[in-house]
Parts: C-alpha cells; sequence; structure tokens
C-alpha cells in the first residue's frame, strides 16, 4: 500500500506533463508558427556594420519635427530648444545652421509649480514646422507648458518677427499625438491642445476658426492622431469638389463592436477646405466634418489590430489613384505585434458617400431614414451652386442639424484584397515611408522603409501581393524609437530623427553584396550584378549586362566565382570538434556533405548534431574524417560556403603536419547551381540536391520554442513544488504508523548529499565567455516520459543501495600540440558569440526526439550530458530524513 501510494503523485505528475506538452502544441494565439504569416528580414546588418551613413547630432534632444525641400537642398530639423537647417546631400557637415530656442529659467520655474516633469516636458519642445511662404518658414513649440509660434527667414535662418501666442496651435504636452499643414496660408492642426481640453480638428488662422463640435454629439472622443495630408480633388474635377484634408487618428469607440477586449478603433476623417462653418447653426464648426473605422485584421489569427500608429498616403498620378498605407498595433502593451494595411482611396470615398449612423436609444446604429439635400457633410460644388448655395454659410439649416447628430459613417474601410499587407510579430513599427522603384523586369515595386519602437529600419519589397524584407538595420548603437522618418527620392535617402539625433541613410546598400547569388537572392528592385559587383541600377545608363530577379530570386546566376572559406581541422579519437558555417541569410538553411554524399539524419546515435551555427561531430571516429562541405540553400537554390578537411587521429603524439595552418584560407571555388542528381561529386561537379525529407527548421520557428519550453517548465515548477508537498505529507504520515515506503523522491538541499541523485545543467555561453565556473542544479529523476516535451534522464546504470560509484579515471596529459587548428573538446571550437538564438545559449538538457523533429531544435552539446552522466553512479537514499524532502 505504501509502495502503491508513493507512485502516485509520479503518475499524476507524469499525466500533468503530458497535459503541458499538448497545450505547449496547441499554444497559438496569437501567433502560430504554422500559419507562414510573419515575415522575417533577409539580412541583420548591426550598428557597426552600417555603409554610407551619415549622421548629425547637436546640442539639442528629440529630432521629431522634419522638414524636407528637395529642390533647395535643405532638411529643416526641430528638436528640443533648437531648430537646424541641414545639408540634404550630407547632413553630417560642418555649413549647418542653428537657431537656439530654449525656454528661459523663470518659465522653466512656472512650469515645475504646475507639477510638470523637469527632466521632460518643462523645455520647449518643436512640434509644427512648416513652410509659411517664399521667404519664411512658421514654426510652434511647447515652450514649458506655454505654447508660442514664430516666423523664421529661411534666407539667414533666423527669427523674423515675435513670437505668437500659440495655445490654439500646438499642445502643450510634448507627448501627446499631433498634426498639423500650412496650405495657401492657412494652418490645419489636430490634437489635444489644452492640458483638460477635448482633442479637436481647428482652423487657426485665417478668421473664423473652425473646430470640432462637442454637442449634443461628441465628433472626437479621447483622439490620439498620427497624421493628415491634402488631397487636391479639385484639379480636373468635372463636378468642380473641393480639396479636401484627410485626419488620421485611434480614438475610444463610440460604436458597438464584436470585441468587447478592445476600446479603441482606428479613424480616418475628412473635412473641406473651403468650409467656413454655418450661418445659425453649426456657427465657427465644421459642416463637413465626417469619420469612417479602418479595419486593419489577420483573419488567420483571428488578430484585430485597432492601433494606428503612423500614416504614410502615396500619390499617384492623379488623386483617384492614391494609396493609404497604414501602420496598426496592438491596444495589449505586453504583446509587441505590427500590421501593414493598404487603402485605395476610391474604397475611402465610397464610405464617406455611404450610409450614416445615428445615436438611438444611447446606441449607435446605422440611419435608415431619409437623408436631407444637399447631401450632409459633402464639400460645395457645381450643383451646389446652381442651387444657389455657394459656401457652406449658404446650406439650410436642416442639412446643419443633420450633419451636427451624424458624424460618424456606418459603412467600415477595408484594406485592398481584404487582408494585410504584411504582418509582424515581436516588432512595435511606429513610423512609416513609402516609394516606388522600377526594375529591370519593367515593373514598378513598392518598396516600404518601417522604423521601430527601438531603432531598427526594415527595408522590405511587394512582390505579387506578399512582402519580402531586404534587411534590417540598426539605426543606433543604444535602442531608442524613430521618432519622425521621411525620404528624399532626390538624394536617394531616408532621414530618421529619434532622441539621439539625425540619420541620413541611402536607399539601398549594394555593394553589401559580394556575390552574384547575394544580389540576386536579395530581391532588391534597387540592385543589379554587372558580372564583377552588385552596383545600384539608377547609376547605370546601360543596363542589358545586368542581372536581377525580384519575383523568384533565384535567376541569373550560373558561372560566377564565389570566395569559398577553406579551413583545416585535426581532432583527437573520441572528441568533439565544431565546423561553424556561419550563414549570412536569415532565411538561408545549412546543408552538409561528407565527402561528396550527403549526411542524413542528425539522431541520438548518428555522431553528428546540425544547427545554425555549424556541424557538431561528438565522438570523432575515423571515419568521420574527410572533406565536409557546408552549403547554404536558399530559394531552394544551394551556394558552397564552407569547405573542412578533418583528420582525426589515434595516436595523442601525432607528428607536425607542415600542411596544416592555423589560420583558414580564403580560396576562389566555382559557385554553381545544383541540379538533382544521386550523389555529390567533388568540386566543381554539380552537388546532389536536397533530399526532400531534409527539413531544416529556420530560425524564425525557435522563438514559439523557446516560449513554449518556458511556459512548460513553468509549469513543472508549480507541479513539482505540489508534489513535494504531497509526499512531505505522506512521509510524515507513513512515519505515525511506522510504515516506511522505499520510494522515496530525494532532493538535493542547500547542504552536501553525498547520496541524492542530480543532474547538471550548464551552458556553452558561460564556458564560450571565459566562466570556467560549473552550475549545478539538482532536480529529482523520474525516469524517462517520452511524451514530455522537456526529457531529463537519470543514469543509463541502475542504480542500487548496493552499488558505489567507481572512480574516475585519471585523464593522460598530452604534450603541447604542434602549430595547427587542432580541436580537443569544445574548448578551442565554440564561436563567442552564438548566432541568431534570441540571446539565449545552448541548454544542455537531453530533449525529447521524436519521430520526424527537426535535427534543429536539438541542441549542440546536449549529447556531451548524456556523456558526462554516464561517468556518474549515485543510488538513491532509502531512509533520508525529512529535511531532505
Amino acid at each position: 500500500m505504501g509502495a502503491q501510494k508513493s507512485i502516485q503523485p509520479l503518475l499524476i505528475l507524469l499525466l500533468i506533463l503530458m497535459l503541458l506538452n499538448g497545450l505547449s502544441q496547441l499554444w497559438a494565439f496569437p501567433f502560430s508558427p504554422s500559419l507562414d504569416l510573419d515575415v522575417t528580414p533577409r539580412t541583420t546588418v548591426f550598428y557597426k556594420g552600417m555603409l554610407g551613413c551619415n549622421g548629425f547630432m547637436g546640442s539639442s534632444q528629440n529630432y521629431s519635427t522634419l522638414l524636407l525641400e528637395e529642390e533647395a537642398g535643405r532638411l529643416y530639423v526641430g528638436g528640443r530648444g533648437a531648430l537646424y537647417a541641414l545639408n540634404t546631400s550630407n547632413i553630417s557637415t560642418s555649413a549647418n545652421l542653428t537657431i537656439d530656442w530654449n525656454t528661459t529659467p523663470e518659465q522653466k520655474k512656472q512650469c515645475l509649480n504646475k507639477g510638470r516633469n523637469n527632466q521632460t516636458e518643462c523645455y520647449n519642445h518643436i512640434r509644427f514646422l512648416q513652410r509659411y511662404n517664399e521667404t519664411h518658414l512658421y514654426v510652434c513649440g511647447t515652450n514649458a507648458f506655454r505654447p508660442l509660434c514664430a516666423y523664421i527667414a529661411t534666407e539667414g535662418f533666423n527669427f523674423s518677427s515675435g513670437f505668437e501666442e500659440g495655445r490654439d496651435r500646438c499642445p502643450y504636452d510634448p507627448a501627446k499625438g499631433y498634426t498639423g499643414l500650412l496650405i495657401d496660408g492657412e494652418m490645419f492642426t489636430a490634437s489635444q491642445y489644452e492640458f483638460r481640453s477635448s482633442p479637436d480638428i481647428r482652423r487657426n488662422f485665417p478668421f473664423p476658426t473652425l473646430r470640432t463640435e462637442e454637442a449634443p454629439t461628441r465628433w472626437l472622443l479621447e483622439a490620439d492622431f498620427v497624421g493628415s495630408v491634402l488631397l487636391k480633388e479639385s484639379i480636373n474635377s468635372s463636378i468642380g469638389d473641393d480639396d479636401k484634408i484627410y485626419f488620421f487618428f485611434t480614438e475610444r469607440s463610440q460604436e458597438q463592436i464584436a470585441y468587447p477586449s478592445q476600446t479603441k478603433v482606428s479613424r480616418v476623417a475628412r473635412v473641406c477646405k473651403n468650409d467656413w462653418g454655418g450661418q445659425r447653426t453649426l456657427q465657427r464648426k465644421w459642416t463637413t466634418f465626417l469619420k469612417a473605422r479602418m479595419v486593419c485584421s489577420v483573419p488567420e489569427y483571428e488578430l484585430h489590430l485597432n492601433i494606428l500608429r503612423d500614416m504614410f498616403v502615396l500619390q499617384g498620378r492623379d488623386v483617384q489613384s492614391s494609396i493609404f498605407y497604414g501602420v496598426f498595433g496592438l491596444e495589449w502593451k505586453n504583446i509587441k505585434a505590427s500590421a501593414i494595411c493598404q487603402y485605395a482611396f476610391s474604397d475611402v470615398r465610397r464610405v464617406f458617400e455611404g450610409p450614416y449612423m445615428e445615436m438611438q436609444d444611447s446606441k449607435w446604429r446605422e440611419y435608415t431614414g431619409k437623408v436631407p439635400e444637399p447631401r450632409p457633410g459633402s464639400c460645395i460644388t457645381d450643383l451646389h451652386r446652381s442651387q444657389g448655395i455657394n459656401s457652406s454659410r449658404d446650406l439650410p439649416d436642416s442639412v446643419l442639424t443633420f450633419a451636427r447628430r451624424h458624424p460618424l459613417m456606418a459603412k467600415q474601410v477595408h484594406p485592398i484584397g481584404l487582408r494585410t499587407l504584411m504582418f509582424k510579430r515581436s516588432v512595435n513599427y511606429v513610423k512609416i515611408g513609402v516609394h516606388k522603384e522600377p526594375a529591370l523586369d519593367g515593373n514598378l515595386y513598392t518598396v516600404l522603409f518601417l522604423g521601430t519602437d527601438n531603432g531598427w529600419l526594415h527595408r522590405a519589397v511587394e512582390v505579387d501581393g506578399e512582402m519580402h524584407i531586404i534587411e534590417e538595420l540598426q539605426m543606433f548603437a543604444k535602442p531608442q524609437p524613430i521618432e519622425s522618418m521621411v525620404i528624399s527620392s532626390v538624394q536617394r535617402s531616408i532621414y530618421i530623427g529619434s532622441h539621439s539625433g539625425v540619420i541620413q541613410v541611402p536607399m539601398s546598400t549594394c555593394q553589401r553584396y559580394t556575390s552574384c547569388y547575394e544580389c540576386v537572392f536579395a530581391r532588391d528592385p534597387f540592385c543589379g550584378w554587372d558580372g564583377r559587383a552588385c552596383v545600384e541600377i539608377s547609376s547605370r545608363s546601360q543596363r542589358s549586362n545586368l542581372t536581377q530577379d525580384i519575383s523568384r530570386g533565384t535567376r541569373g546566376c550560373k558561372e560566377n566565382l564565389g570566395n569559398v572559406i577553406h579551413r583545416r581541422r585535426a581532432v583527437m579519437l573520441g572528441d568533439d570538434v565544431l565546423l561553424q558555417c556561419e550563414l549570412r541569410s536569415n532565411l538561408a538553411t545549412p546543408r552538409w556533405t561528407l565527402n561528396g554524399k550527403e549526411l542524413q539524419g542528425y539522431g541520438l546515435n548518428s555522431g553528428y548534431r546540425a544547427g545554425t551555427d555549424g556541424l557538431l561531430i561528438i565522438g570523432a571516429r575515423t571515419q568521420q574524417g574527410g572533406s565536409y562541405r557546408c552549403f547554404a540553400v536558399e530559394n531552394g537554390v544551394s551556394v558552397l560556403v564552407y569547405l573542412y578537411t578533418v583528420k582525426v587521429h589515434t595516436d595523442p603524439y601525432f607528428p607536425v603536419e607542415p600542411t596544416v595552418t592555423t589560420e583558414p584560407t580564403t580560396v576562389s571555388s566555382p559557385v554553381v547551381l545544383y541540379t538533382v542528381s544521386p550523389t555529390e561529386q567533388p568540386l566543381p561537379s554539380p552537388p546532389a540536391p536536397l533530399p526532400p525529407g531534409a527539413n531544416f527548421q529556420t530560425y524564425r520557428h525557435m522563438e514559439a520554442i523557446y516560449i513554449s519550453l518556458v511556459a512548460v517548465l513553468g509549469g513543472l515548477c508549480l507541479v513539482l513544488t505540489v508534489v513535494l508537498l504531497y509526499v512531505s505529507f505522506c512521509t510524515r504520515r507513513a512515519s505515525q504508523s511506522r510504515k516506511f515506503s522505499h520510494q522515496n523522491l530525494t532532493v538535493l538541499g542547500a547542504s552536501e548529499r553525498k547520496r541524492s541523485s542530480h543532474l547538471e545543467l550548464k551552458t556553452i555561453s558561460s564556458h564560450c565567455n571565459g566562466r570556467q565556473g560549473r552550475r549545478s542544479i539538482s532536480v529529482p529523476t523520474f525516469g524517462d516520459f517520452n511524451d514530455s516535451f522537456l526529457q531529463i534522464i537519470p543514469d543509463d546504470d541502475q542504480m542500487s543501495p548496493a552499488k558505489t560509484p567507481p572512480p574516475a579515471p585519471p585523464l593522460p596529459n598530452p604534450p603541447p600540440l604542434p602549430n595547427m587548428d587542432y580541436a580537443n573538446g569544445l574548448s578551442a571550437t565554440l564561436p563567442s558569440v552564438l548566432r541568431k538564438m534570441n540571446g539565449n545559449s545552448y541548454v544542455l538538457l537531453r530533449q525529447a526526439d521524436p519521430e520526424g523533429m527537426s535535427p534543429l531544435y536539438h541542441s549542440f552539446t546536449e549529447e556531451l550530458n548524456r556523456i558526462l552522466e554516464k561517468r556518474k553512479h549515485t543510488q538513491l537514499d532509502m531512509h533520508p530524513d525529512e529535511s531532505s524532502i
């Protein structure tokens, strides 16, 4: 009976572990690795590897406002307490101009008396910077919670007059969402201006000023504005329509939505440029204000991204062909995710011409009654003028009353194709720029420049409705949000502002690709291979000899010579050696051959482990010596990257071989497109194709595995705690009845336990970084759980009370090795930085090896743990005291 009772907690633990494993496989919200929607950047370029960049860092901070003037060659920058005029060709030049506009000590004191933060708010943050006329700019700043505006003469770059009151033109708070435009001497802005005011869309000058309505129906509810744009719909208009200004923002939801967990919605609103308000109704209020909801969803994940972070309007040859590109995120702060949705102007206009919503019984419902004429919210057209209505002041009160009570449209604006253009998890995009670039195939490709909240820039291209991220670039040495971004088509540059400075980045860096395959694999519309180098296509007038393949990224490279790294390795019989194979592309997977034959399988008994860093030979045997080749497989094409010559020595005192060198040598070797053949022949013959069963997992799937592993380990700790408490209770009851069980669970405590079973958990990184100390964590051993996600395996030998661990055999000390690249174990071969593992080291835990699982799920050194465990012989303590439970 006692033995049965002691087995019960083990069975319970086994069932819980199996349940956790099942849950880890089913865990998919909101991001399941089974769906190939998350786009992985092809290459990652860190700050030290940036090419062709220029930087500017003035005396101020928070370079959040940029104004680019292509013809003048000027980039005007508004920072905290200063304004700058930079040269667009090189913003690092010393010819830049500066205006200091700091707050006075008295203004700072008053700001502090209002309870504001002296570290962030009690400064003059430039929020508005636009061209006013041919000779002047207009600028507004928060001025320590007392906004001011001023005119700047561009010729001398100085203030041309006194300051103006800015409380109705610029927000008090530098963190509030804000957008503004100067159009033909008229200023349109949107923000929450004063500290306790409601969000508002205003025309600030000339007189009369206009604003949104607050009663009886509030038009805006806690709105956070991200952008605005003027679309000149009057040009070539057959009906004499007016130009319109579109505002983009997120606000608290007023209507009933299908997702109770979400409280906010994304909006687009519009007003007519020549709206002058009503005569009696809606005096000094907009008569043309309308708003609609913008939807951006990922149906495959049942995910609805409702926070609009930025908007870019790409205008075509005419207004009707304009496309809106929006960056959307999640309302939940603890989950990072971003989506890019694109909207056709025709779809936006169709929604504003559709049915209205009406407040009925404190709920918004679609209005089904009669709509007065002329249509509320429409601009003045030739039809209105024929009816004697020449301005908004001539509109009937019935039309204005209807417009006041019906600002919301019933239909929603859906993206093109009813789907997202791109989805990216674990990333918060905050800025977007869009550029059209012609390619060699005659097509015009859309290139997106996406800035993140931690200072990275993603460069992506749309190919047949799908997004391909060409590269991700680290803009700053220290993580910081990208606060502003503009694109110069003339300079072929992107200008990025952040907290610490401004960076000028070229649209493309074709020289980064050193071979034909790298140039073609990149699928970069800017770049083409000319036979010797990867060059920018726009710089070549003769393009017939250039190679480029945007659609597939595979064609064009046939007899190109590439650099193949050749290294030699010498290893003792029975030792381990790591053959590194660093792949520059995140989309590439490694493929290994030995003496021209494909290495098939990397199971526990194969003697090999394959990972993203290379190939680990475990317990080297004589037959494992030979010529190893590592191929980078991308887009179905294999390209030779590394060539290793490995010699396995049986005699520890083998003589020096002068042909073996310590430094790797680089040799030129043909890099060819491999075709299907039974076996791979020695160079330069075409090697074998990819085997159908070798489904290597790429780095983008590893993150979900690690998250699942953390969840399982957390659940395991909780279960172990419960089990230990249960066993402790059972042991005490058994001791009272003098019935002791011989199946106790022993855990090694803080003091040394000579006869307790334990496992040692180590990480490779602690050794590679120079820390030789061993970390051991003692955990109870329960045997093999084949269905569990994580497997903890005891010693192979049967443990019994009668057996005692034999002494470890002495290790020979061989003499110093000759001058060669020799790997005795792992200490001489493992890289100091492990690649693309999200900062995690390889953990020496033996994992379950279910059939069909990719070898990339296994650690390189988990087999070393098994080897070490074979040398340990421990026994269970059959009579533990209570303190050991």
